[in-house]
């Protein structure tokens, strides 16, 4: 959300945890737009608050819309035909139909290299100070990730949608990370 409460969604290929104590997520934009700096990172930059909403089979088309460089102005949550659900904790709303959402608070901004000073690669490292999930997609107390049907980007025009899932235990018990 701009500083003026303008909605803005956008998906991010370069996107993962990074830390779990505290529980923190970065992504990388990357370029620019044909009007100038990526919205998203501006917005952050302004607000130093942003939300992540995990994009799924049902939401690809979705999704899709909202890659578009759309003006900063737009609502991109009425472009895309998605409902904004007030966030608890940061003040940018969240994507109702998205199954997982992440109230994050700003960490930091990073200039990455790029070869081209006018294209900027920045990542944004955010603290999950919030976590939504639609009880619709756990079994026995845990994220069902056959439910779920995680939808992620390849490269190029491709996408994955994770549909099969299997188990590994860590050699020798696992540490602090084996329940997740």
């Amino acid at each position: 959300m701009s500083a003026d409460g303008v909605a803005n969604i956008a998906p991010y290929s370069f996107f993962n945890g990074v830390a779990s104590d505290p529980p923190q997520v970065m992504y990388a934009s990357c370029g620019n737009q044909p009007h100038g700096p990526k919205d998203t990172v501006t917005n952050i930059r302004a607000t130093n608050e942003f939300v992540v909403n995990i994009a799924t089979w049902d939401l690809r088309d979705a999704m899709n819309i909202t890659s578009q460089p759309a003006p900063p102005d737009e609502d991109e949550f009425a472009l895309a035909g998605l409902s904004a659900e007030p966030s608890r904790l940061v003040k940018p709303a969240r994507i109702a139909q998205s199954p997982i959402n992440m109230e994050c608070r700003l960490v930091d901004i990073i200039e990455l290299m790029s070869n081209d000073s006018a294209q900027p690669n920045t990542m944004v490292i955010g603290h999950v100070v919030g976590i939504h999930i639609d009880e619709a997609i756990l079994s026995d107390g845990k994220i069902d990730n056959a439910k779920l049907m995680l939808i992620s980007r390849l490269g190029y025009k491709d996408y994955a949608c994770v549909d099969k899932v299997f188990e590994m235990s860590r050699p020798g018990g696992g540490g602090k990370l084996a329940g997740l």
